[in-house]
């Protein structure tokens, strides 16, 4: 019998929700561990055994180590039998195709997204310092990469990358990382998306491609946005007590 395959998570992570809702659409038995980010516990001796990189997600697949989402998606999509072509095509010129998205997508989307997040909730939430010019800059970064989105690789009506009838693994990972952007302000997530309808379209595409995993994997990342606004409330509510005696 083969050792159950073991993903290393925290489902606040963008990347390690794309590995999860991966081996859930695609039945790949697996154990989710969680890491959870906020206590630290990615950089624990025990974990850096696992990836010494320190960072979620990572898998053990018997002996086999690997961390990185983007080559832990491959992997799975390569490995694992009865995983369909179309995640990660067989055809050379479409798989190159689809390489040059994943590359792009750290450089540009993540950067901005996950930089924005980190500096206009996160670090508040948490207590942690924060850049208003690094949320400005990466601000710049998110906005340039949902317009090259729509304009490079969601042209005219098309459902997926590339204009591609079926989904693949860049489809997932950069849905995941648009997803992030739940835990803002309904006001300010609309500001972000508001304006990229195909954007919004393609996200719904890939939400209903995976359902029900896509929604139950990211319920932690729309519970961490209520408790975010109702902190804020209650920050704000106290803020406006103290004006009123002044």
């Amino acid at each position: 019998m083969q050792p159950l395959l073991k993903v290393y998570a925290d489902r606040r992570s963008q990347p390690s929700r794309a590995i999860i809702i991966f081996c859930r659409v695609n039945r790949i038995d697996f154990e989710e561990v969680t890491v959870d980010l906020f206590k630290r516990e990615h950089l624990s001796p025990q974990f850096k055994k696992i990836n010494p990189m320190g960072q979620v997600p990572a898998i053990v697949d018997g002996r086999f180590r690997l961390f990185e989402s983007h080559a832990i998606l491959r992997y799975l999509a390569t490995v694992f039998p009865g995983v369909a072509d179309h995640w990660y095509p067989a055809d050379l010129f479409t798989r190159a195709k689809l390489e040059a998205i994943l590359d792009w997508h750290h450089s540009n989307l993540r950067r901005g997204a996950a930089t924005f997040i980190l500096n206009t909730v996160l670090a508040p939430s948490l207590g942690l310092p924060s850049s208003p010019q690094a949320a400005k800059e990466a601000e710049k970064v998110l906005f340039r990469s949902l317009r090259l989105i729509e304009s490079m690789w969601l042209k005219g009506n098309a459902k997926f990358l590339m204009g591609n009838p079926q989904l693949s693994i860049a489809d997932l990972s950069l849905v995941c990382e648009i997803m992030q952007l739940e835990v803002l302000s309904d006001s300010e997530r609309d500001r972000i998306l508001g304006p990229h309808e195909r954007i919004r379209s393609w996200v719904q595409n890939v939400k209903k491609a995976t359902s029900p995993h896509f929604d139950e994997v990211h319920e932690l990342i729309l519970k961490a946005k209520t408790r975010t606004a109702a902190k804020l409330g209650s920050e704000l509510s106290k803020d406006l007590k103290i004006a009123s005696k002044l």
